[in-house]
């Protein structure tokens, strides 16, 4: 059964990644939207080859371009997904029961749990699981809301909680978590400025201490195994790194007397 469902997906260069997205929801919707900032590889090919609406848009941040693919969907529902992502079958079915029981009619949403492949292993604990996420909306109402870096859906209207797993391959490595920290750090630091937030020494060494007592400890991470113990670490320094920013731009340019 197809579905009055438009799936939303922001790609560029995601030709490694998209095939395994676009393949979990073969024959599941009326129409997928691929709105791609200027792929060098062969993205729109296999978007295209799988059968959705490939749209160029100049990239204009995570939410911002989020909200210019919400534009480009018709459907009364939108299944808004990264290239990264995947249903699982679980998730799949149970959007299929949605529909087909009528639930479409009460509710104005859906959110579920994201479960991350890290390290050879899928992460259920710890500051990344469940990670639950809106992103099956009627389109009238929804929009992407949040900071450029941290986007998360809106829509008008209550919304139901799904059980079935998301499937999120976001750091294929150590190495691209990262080259992520920097990127992350950029935002964090003109929020920061923005908002004419002062440096703190005591935020910038009792918070990576925390975000690891918190992930490692009481949000039980360490059941993760080693992977575990590598989040739990990245996402403290990961913070350690946010905070000196704001030290590096307010206190360290200061002249040599």
């Amino acid at each position: 059964m197809v579905l009055p469902l438009s799936v939303s997906i922001v790609a560029c260069n995601e030709e490694e990644r998209l095939p395994r997205c676009l393949a979990s929801l073969a024959g599941l919707a009326a129409e997928i939207i691929v709105l791609d900032s200027g792929s060098t590889d062969a993205t729109r090919r296999i978007a295209a080859d799988a059968g959705a609406r490939v749209i160029h848009q100049e990239w204009l941040g995570y939410r911002d371009q989020k909200n210019a693919a919400l534009t480009h969907c018709t459907q009364p529902w939108v299944l808004a997904l990264d290239a990264d992502e995947e249903l699982s079958p679980a998730l799949r079915a149970e959007i299929e029961a949605f529909f087909a029981g009528g639930a479409d009619r009460t509710w104005h949403g859906a959110s579920f749990p994201r479960k991350v492949w890290f390290l050879g292993r899928w992460i259920t604990h710890g500051d990344w699981y469940p990670d639950r996420k809106l992103r099956l909306v009627r389109r009238e109402g929804a929009r992407w809301a949040g900071s450029p870096e941290h986007d998360f859906l809106e829509v008008a209207g209550p919304v139901t909680r799904f059980r079935s797993d998301l499937h999120h391959f976001s750091f294929p490595d150590t190495a691209t978590f990262i080259r992520k920290i920097n990127v992350f750090a950029d935002e964090y630091l003109k929020r920061e400025l923005a908002a004419g937030h002062r440096w703190s020494l005591a935020g910038n060494v009792t918070r990576p201490l925390w975000r690891f007592f918190r992930g490692y400890v009481l949000r039980r991470g360490f059941l993760d195994g080693f992977p575990g113990l590598w989040i739990a670490v990245g996402i403290a320094f990961q913070t350690f790194v946010r905070h000196s920013r704001t030290y590096e731009h307010t206190v360290a340019p200061r002249k040599p007397e």
